[in-house]
């Protein structure tokens, strides 16, 4: 389902931009402002996403608990703050190009997990080279240049700096600490690709609870070894069922005590 929503979202968001002029001019993010009326296309799709940025949240406590957790929390978070004063402030421009910038690579997520779990590892693998592709270039370059310099330099041509302009920029920054630490994930995933020729596992959505039922995997192995060792001993005659040592093994002596040969 987060799949088919990050492809609707995602063209909704393209047919919604396509013809506005902050799209292919960011400094058009900027002109008229706080003065830009709200278009309907532009209202629905920012409702949208923060619908479904709700949702993930209110979600949260029944999901299973990945190990990056924590910075999933702190991601939520952000986008819900982000896209609510976004909203307030009339940021709205700036907005829909963070919204868009992120659903492009996510769209490939999904689909890649997906066949991982459908265990088609030549197909998982050419997405996940695509999905790290894509992620890399939109969130460590196009992100930076679109975005953060947008709203860092461009704006500052338009008006002085006030409230909104410092929490969204704090905002913004918190995004893009956490893209380079999924960054720093996937490039390591795709450096063991690389070196191994197939994905091992997902470390950005590996979880807490799978490393312990692989833990509860092994120690089941290691007890079904020892349970095959014993019954092989036990079948050679080395033990038996009592436990006591066959008669073979034993020299007996004639005051009635047993001496190991």
């Amino acid at each position: 389902w987060r799949f088919t929503f990050y492809i609707i979202s995602f063209f909704t968001g393209l047919a919604v931009l396509y013809n506005k002029p902050w799209l292919w001019d960011h400094r058009e993010c900027w002109t008229g402002y706080p003065q830009q009326p709200l278009q309907p296309s532009l209202f629905w799709y920012y409702m949208l996403e923060l619908s479904f940025y709700w949702s993930l949240v209110f979600t949260l406590p029944f999901d299973v608990k990945r190990k990056d957790f924590k910075e999933q929390i702190v991601h939520h978070a952000a986008t819900i703050f982000l896209i609510s004063f976004s909203y307030c402030a009339n940021y709205i421009r700036i907005g829909t190009l963070v919204m868009v910038i992120h659903d492009a690579s996510d769209c490939f997520l999904e689909p890649t997990k997906i066949f991982n779990y459908m265990k088609w590892k030549r197909t998982c693998d050419s997405l996940f080279i695509i999905f790290s592709a894509v992620f890399l270039i939109s969130r460590l370059i196009i992100y930076p240049y679109t975005v953060l310099y947008n709203t860092y330099y461009y704006s500052m041509e338009i008006f002085q700096p006030f409230f909104g302009y410092y929490f969204v920029n704090a905002l913004l920054m918190i995004l893009q600490l956490l893209h380079i630490f999924w960054s720093y994930l996937i490039i390591h995933m795709v450096y063991k690709f690389i070196l191994q020729g197939t994905m091992e596992k997902d470390m950005r959505s590996d979880t807490e609870e799978s490393d312990k039922d692989e833990e509860r995997d092994k120690i089941r192995e290691k007890e079904k070894n020892g349970i095959t060792y014993f019954s092989n001993v036990t079948s050679n005659g080395y033990i038996q069922r009592n436990g006591s040592e066959p008669l073979n093994n034993r020299a007996h002596l004639a005051n009635g005590h047993a001496k190991e040969r």
